[in-house]
């Protein structure tokens, strides 16, 4: 059962991804999602979608692609990219990382809530849990259908979200780590179906940073009716970044591969 979301929220707060995404601590949290990462789970995407056998480049379009990992991968394999994400600070990185590899991306600065594009793409991605972010259905809601809109028939929408089975059952509250001179205090909660993650941030100098991430876990039959909902048809699922079958208790990720009616 889906945990009720409230119906609407204040929308002159400041929501905790346009901080925390903003911020150069953020790459260097996250600095074990590399490159080997991204061209696995591109390499898988294009095999499962079969678009690796296509003579003809894709249409890619990453609505939510950070600091451009994925996009730069799909790129790299020939493919024309379009590449989304509402933080400047990760788009400027994912520019500058384009640019110095020779790669023509285009680029766009845009709340995935409102971005919505007057072309078809043959693939949309929205990868590394990038959905579930916001307090209401509505707005998830709204992201799956200008999905919808910008995908041409017989398009791919490739969902990635974490396997909420997998999460509960390795759970862990807190963790400290040490990363670059940083070190970063962990603290999750499990509340009903969104888990919470609080860091706290010192530095070498002893300066201290907060932040808050907060993400829904859809269970596969949650998230499938609510795809089916949209107009999308779920063909299959994967698991992992390899592009092995999906397993409730066994996958770290749940990847949907869906495509419009």
């Amino acid at each position: 059962m889906t945990e009720q979301r409230p119906p609407s929220r204040d929308h002159s707060a400041r929501e905790w991804f346009e901080d925390w995404f903003n911020h150069p601590l953020y790459l260097k949290v996250y600095s074990h999602r590399d490159d080997a990462e991204a061209d696995l789970c591109v390499e898988a995407i294009l095999r499962l979608t079969g678009l690796d056998r296509n003579p003809s480049a894709a249409s890619v379009l990453d609505i939510a692609c950070g600091a451009g990992r994925h996009a730069i991968a799909f790129s790299r394999k020939g493919h024309e990219v379009t590449a989304n994400d509402l933080s400047a600070f990760l788009l400027g990185t994912a520019r500058s990382e384009a640019e110095a590899a020779g790669l023509n991306i285009t680029f766009s600065n845009s709340d995935m809530r409102h971005f919505r594009l007057d072309r078809k793409f043959d693939l949309v991605v929205q990868l590394f849990s990038s959905f579930g972010y916001f307090e209401t259905e509505a707005e998830d809601r709204a992201v799956l259908r200008h999905v919808h809109a910008m995908l041409r028939p017989g398009g791919w929408y490739v969902l990635d979200l974490l396997n909420p089975s997998w999460l509960a059952a390795r759970f862990v509250p807190r963790n400290e780590k040490k990363v670059d001179g940083l070190t970063i205090i962990e603290e999750r909660t499990l509340t009903g179906e969104k888990v919470v993650k609080r860091l706290d941030i010192r530095d070498v100098e002893g300066h201290r940073f907060s932040f808050t991430e907060s993400v829904m876990l859809f269970s596969r039959e949650t998230i499938s009716a609510l795809l089916e909902s949209e107009g999308f048809d779920v063909v299959r699922i994967a698991g992992d970044y390899h592009g092995s079958a999906y397993d409730v208790d066994a996958s770290p990720r749940m990847l949907l591969f869906s495509k419009i009616r």
